[in-house]
């Protein structure tokens, strides 16, 4: 796959949802080592909850954190950027995809920038949920193919249409 696409890429439940009191509702080791493989020397985007979440920089990638908060403490591999057309340029002039990581407002913002999903499909409807995916987010896609990773878990690809 050729660097320089905008990627989302998201794991969700049978009803939309991503989260729920700011955390993952589920852990599925299979889906972080997705993750892990899948983002691995590319740029990822996150908002500013969900880099607390994480709470520290994603090794062999640059991490990037859409936030105005000045508190976040810069580090290495860590860049904070306070609008959305500062990590569009910047990503002009990376060599890797971008990877767009969450959380629900960060994906509704890069919505019209993204070329392609890669969903996590999982086979839970989590009650209490209080993140949800964009309305419509795949209106403008296409499934182009679909792969099992494990833990009852599915992987689909969307592009653009």
């Amino acid at each position: 796959m050729m660097g320089r696409m905008i990627i989302g890429i998201a794991a969700v439940d049978r009803q939309g949802a991503i989260g729920k009191g700011g955390k993952l509702p589920w852990h599925y080791s299979a889906d972080m080592k997705f993750f892990r493989e899948t983002t691995t020397g590319h740029a990822i985007v996150m908002g500013r909850k969900t880099w607390l979440t994480i709470g520290k920089p994603l090794k062999n990638r640059l991490n990037i954190v859409l936030s105005r908060d000045p508190n976040i403490e810069p580090q290495e591999s860590l860049l904070v950027l306070s609008d959305i057309d500062s990590v569009l340029s910047l990503h002009q002039s990376l060599t890797t995809d971008l990877f767009v990581i969450g959380g629900a407002q960060i994906y509704e913002a890069f919505l019209p920038s993204i070329e392609r999903w890669i969903i996590t499909e999982v086979p839970l409807t989590v009650k209490g949920a209080d993140a949800f995916m964009p309305e419509g987010y795949l209106e403008d896609f296409k499934p182009t193919n679909s792969e099992s990773i494990g833990d009852g878990l599915r992987v689909k690809y969307y592009q653009r249409s």
